[in-house]
């Protein structure tokens, strides 16, 4: 059976194998990297035909988590996320397109901070295979460049050369593990 023919059904993000990130300049020479380690999310996939696939994120913001405490609470802060009055950052897919083997584009509705705005995510199925488990789990990565200023995320600090501490363009990281949930009446297996 294929990667593909195996992929029809519904799935569930996986938090503890995933990660859901993000990468910016920082002070105009080096590169930040952060994770929300509180994700989760679905996917109904048809392989047959993608178009009636759906696909939901939901990450909490107040997981945000860059290795710094001083820069984590400051990112939860009104300046960045707003944690208090936006604690979730969300994505809902509109359409899922099959562009090459193992190749999709997922296009949705991505709200930071209550502002909705439509993205289109490129994403690479790296495979589907059977854990230890026995839970049927697929593999997929990708990235997109943002301008967090387009969701009202726009707060920074001039530097002396002319440049900015933060910059506008942020890079949005995906390493999804996804398991299959076991069909209506099925046992379910042991986590690991």
């Amino acid at each position: 059976m294929s990667a593909q023919s195996e992929l029809t059904g519904t799935w569930s993000i996986d938090p503890t194998h995933s990660r859901v990130g993000f990468s910016s300049r920082h002070a105009m020479v080096t590169k930040v990297r952060g994770a929300f380690n509180d994700v989760s999310g679905t996917a109904q996939l048809d392989a047959e035909d993608m178009s009636r696939s759906q696909v939901r994120v939901v990450l909490q913001v107040a997981s945000v988590d860059t290795r710094s405490p001083q820069r984590d609470a400051h990112l939860r802060s009104a300046d960045f996320f707003d944690a208090q009055q936006h604690p979730t950052i969300e994505f809902d897919s509109t359409a899922v397109d099959e562009v090459d083997e193992n190749q999709f584009i997922v296009t949705g509705e991505l709200t930071i901070r209550g502002v909705t705005r439509t993205i289109s995510v490129p994403l690479e199925l790296l495979g589907v295979d059977t854990d230890p488990f026995g839970q049927l789990r697929a593999g997929l990565e990708g990235s997109r460049r943002i301008d967090r200023k387009d969701w009202g995320v726009s707060w920074n600090t001039p530097l002396d050369s002319g440049g900015v501490l933060v910059s506008d363009k942020i890079t949005l990281e995906f390493e999804l593990s996804l398991v299959k949930d076991a069909p209506a009446g099925a046992d379910s297996a042991p986590q690991g």
